[in-house]
């Protein structure tokens, strides 16, 4: 995969933000405020070092529509991933007709961070549904080593041209990320 990944926007955190998006061009959220475009088919968003301002805070993603750049809140999300533990039972997990995606609970200091990749495909065919891949893995404060794999998908035929991310209780403290197009 080296020379096919393009670095197309970028955003960290370094106070704490109740949300932000990467991609879907909204200034002030971005650091190169790049909006998900038909130059790329496939788009792949890193995430590093992750840590909430709450306890066990759950890091929360939405899609942002094209036509105006809105975060799409509608109850139209479905998601399905396994989680997984180094000390515990495997789990599966889902849901149908959410208005978010959701994450494993993350803590607010070290180890008590995440990190990992998503996939964003379909995000600006307005006559497709727009989907996500996602795997990461994250440690917390026991210590414990966690894992997640699934994925998510938004039921509305849309373009989408960014992921909004957001806390389901407090804010996202830290972390790094970083948008790439897959070169065709």
């Amino acid at each position: 995969m080296a020379g096919s990944l393009i670095l197309v926007d970028e955003f960290t955190v370094s106070s704490p933000a109740s949300s932000f998006i990467i991609g879907g061009g909204s200034a002030g959220s971005s650091t190169l405020n790049y909006s998900m475009d038909s130059t790329y088919n496939v788009y792949m968003l890193n995430y590093q070092n992750v840590f909430m301002s709450s306890d066990g805070a759950k890091a929360r993603m939405r899609f942002t529509k094209s036509t105006d750049n809105s975060v799409d809140s509608s109850a139209n999300y479905d998601q399905s991933h396994k989680a997984m533990y180094h000390n515990q039972s495997f789990y599966n997990s889902g849901s149908a007709n959410a208005t978010y995606i959701d994450s494993l609970a993350l803590g607010t200091t070290n180890p008590e961070s995440s990190l990992g990749t998503i996939f964003c495909f379909n995000f600006v065919n307005a006559s497709e549904y727009s989907f996500i891949t996602r795997e990461g893995i994250q440690t917390t404060g026991t210590p414990e080593t966690a894992g997640i794999m699934g994925g998510a998908v938004l039921q509305v035929a849309q373009a989408t041209n960014g992921i909004q991310f957001f806390s389901d209780t407090g804010n996202i403290a830290s972390g790094t990320f970083t948008l790439y197009g897959l070169k065709k």
